[in-house]
């Protein structure tokens, strides 16, 4: 978990640092440190009896934000908008962000385990929290393939990096759960383990595709050419 927190948050100040000013460098930072701040409050549940309730609403609040995040940044790759799935992604998320931050019955209680910690929800909220975020993941994953057919060539990469991105923990995560069914309780601490490959892609193949940086640099070099 610290190992995690640290790369990733690494990764955020190197992003922040070297792309602030891109629109998509802004979103990805905000991803990288959701991502950072689940590790740091997971570390703080499993290795130490401080405010392990109230760091649960902290990592759970963090990751909360990473589907609306997403289906924001596959919209800001392609330079597009759409409103309606903005506003429904980020209104979901804001509501479930309220009821962890605000509810303090929101979580039953928690296990750590050697690799993974299972955040126990109260039933129903469970059920209805996985729905709503394998709903965004999925439909960021729709609306990136789908930009990238009529993208330009970076564009059309970064979107395939993306979905590539996607999966690197969806995958991962679905083979875990087929493995060992019981892991199924621990999905979200087991998803964001392997999210940090995720957040690499995110670095070092999405945010340089983009960025003002690159295409300054390539329209220099169409016109060397030229």
């Amino acid at each position: 978990m610290i190992a995690t927190f640290v790369i990733e948050a690494s990764l955020f100040v190197y992003t922040v640092v070297r792309y602030r000013l891109a629109p998509v460098g802004r979103i990805v930072a905000a991803m990288l440190a959701c991502l950072a701040i689940f590790q740091l409050a997971e570390y703080n549940v499993c290795g130490h009896d401080l405010m392990p309730a109230g760091w649960s609403r902290v990592g759970y609040v963090a990751i909360t934000l990473l589907p609306a995040l997403g289906v924001h940044l596959v919209q800001a790759i392609a330079g597009r908008r759409a409103w309606l799935s903005l506003i429904g992604a980020y209104g979901s998320s804001a509501a479930f962000a309220l009821i962890f931050g605000l509810n303090s019955a929101a979580f039953q209680g928690h296990v750590c385990g050697g690799n993974y910690a299972v955040f126990q929800l109260m039933s129903p909220l469970g059920g209805v929290y996985f729905f709503y975020y394998y709903f965004w993941l999925f439909i960021g994953i729709a609306m990136a393939w789908m930009y990238s057919r009529t993208a330009k060539p970076n564009i059309r990469k970064a979107q395939l990096l993306q979905i590539l991105g996607y999966f690197s923990f969806i995958i991962p995560t679905s083979v875990v759960n087929a493995i060992n069914p019981q892991t199924l309780d621990g999905i979200p601490s087991i998803m964001c383990g392997f999210a940090v490959t995720y957040a690499l892609i995110l670095s070092f193949g999405v945010v340089p595709l983009v960025s003002p940086q690159h295409t300054q640099a390539t329209k220099r070099h169409s016109g060397h050419k030229l």
